[in-house]
């Protein structure tokens, strides 16, 4: 068959696809085309197993549904309160810099740099003073 003359179903699932060997399948919400039963199952147990993979499906969709709605009430509640994402994050900013500056490590680094800073001051004001003698000398 030409591909030119082909005629596309733009409510196929297949939409664009233009192949010989695939056709039409109404697919609707819930409805998912039926898989060969797995080796071993008897129908009635293949059919439990479907009505509980159903069930729990119903049940994600309804906790999906239940925790958009309580997200949804968390926000009204924090926009009363006049807490906004911005003010939360310079909290929890505020809340990591002082659990930084507590801990042993800031607390060793920011010794170390001290006596460091200490060290190269004590150097530069005794390598100025030499510098200073030198120039007197010089004159």
């Amino acid at each position: 068959m030409d591909s030119a003359s082909q005629d596309i179903n733009l409510n196929s699932p297949n939409k664009g696809v233009l192949s010989d060997f695939m056709t039409d399948v109404p697919v609707g919400p819930g409805v998912a085309p039926r898989a060969p039963a797995v080796e071993g199952l008897t129908e009635v147990e293949e059919e439990e197993l479907r009505a509980e993979l159903a069930k729990v499906e119903e049940e994600i969709v309804t906790l999906r549904q239940v925790l958009a709605a309580k997200e949804r009430h968390c926000g009204e509640l924090k926009r009363r309160l006049g807490l906004s994402t911005l003010g939360e994050l310079k909290q929890n900013l505020s809340r990591s810099w002082h659990d930084v500056q507590v801990s042993t490590a800031y607390k060793k680094t920011q010794e170390t740099l001290s006596q460091a800073g200490q060290k190269t001051s004590a150097a530069l004001s005794t390598m100025g003073s030499a510098i200073s003698r030198k120039l007197g000398d010089m004159r």
